[in-house]
């Protein structure tokens, strides 16, 4: 980490993007920075993979922020003059391959190069094991399930934080207790059970996690969180972190409250053994 905060009188150097999953090509990007470098992130304001809030726990660099509703409607040679306004000593920018800019999205590297009067670092496109880094690649892992393929591609284990609120309180009488959290401004998971990790301050605990609607009870939409074999406390509005690893089964109605308490058992057991593995670390 660098430990001098910068301001925009003292970058020399620009990483522009949306930046809303901070990934293995992200940080592609980030490598051409330098000790002056900042990263410049166009904000749309919608659920994402990583949020505002949490950004910079990924991020070595000074982050700023365009909100894109603000540069919408710019020019790519106004886009350019608001960016040396801001940013006078700058000398240097740096996107992906497929970076776009300027009113509906009209011009790509090709015009950065011919308008931007100081130097301009194109990154290639970056795969991994052959698959293109993308966010949205990654969003589409996690809508599917597919938590293994979007963690390779973040370089780390998806997670988010929420508080925790106030649940059925069934699960602590009947079956097993569970954590219940309120999320916000993340993407979410497709429905179903996985194996994960609740942290909790610095200790983190291996857990089965269910995202969808309480079919068996209640029917309302719920994120929980049963820490394996460990008994946890925690009140409500107390902050929580989530990971996720496996992906175990879908989300299924049982008419017995025993016939849902014996898949959980199984759940548990299935999940022991996916966390074994290490985590998956950038």
């Amino acid at each position: 980490m660098f430990s001098h905060k910068l301001n925009k009188n003292e970058i020399h150097a620009l990483a522009i993007g949306r930046f809303d999953g901070i990934h293995r090509a992200h940080r592609e990007l980030f490598k051409h920075l330098g000790r002056r470098g900042g990263i410049l992130i166009i904000d749309n304001n919608s659920s994402t993979v990583t949020p505002k809030s949490r950004r910079d726990e990924y991020i070595s660099h000074q982050c700023f922020y365009y909100n894109l509703a603000d540069i919408k409607d710019l020019s790519a040679e106004e886009f350019i003059a608001l960016l040396k306004k801001d940013f006078p000593s700058l000398q240097k920018i740096v996107v992906g391959y497929d970076f776009r800019f300027g009113k509906n999205r009209m011009s790509g590297v090709d015009e950065l190069d011919k308008i931007y009067d100081g130097k301009v670092v194109i990154v290639p496109e970056f795969c991994y094991d052959g698959i293109s880094i993308h966010t949205s690649k990654i969003k589409a892992f996690l809508a599917s399930g597919e938590i293994f393929q979007a963690n390779r591609l973040l370089g780390r284990e998806y997670s988010f934080v929420g508080k925790v609120k106030k649940g059925q309180g069934i699960g602590g009488k009947v079956l097993f207790p569970t954590v219940n959290l309120e999320v916000d401004g993340y993407f979410i998971p497709s429905d179903g059970v996985y194996a994960g990790r609740l942290k909790i301050e610095e200790n983190v605990y291996d857990s089965v996690v269910f995202i969808g609607k309480r079919v068996s009870t209640d029917g309302q939409f719920s994120f929980e969180a049963y820490a394996i074999d460990v008994d946890i406390y925690v009140k409500e509005e107390d902050k929580i972190e989530l990971f996720f690893v496996e992906y175990l089964r879908e989300n299924r109605k049982f008419e017995k409250m025993e016939e849902l308490k014996e898949q959980i058992k199984k759940d548990i057991s299935k999940a022991k053994e996916s966390l074994k593995i290490c985590k998956i670390y950038p």
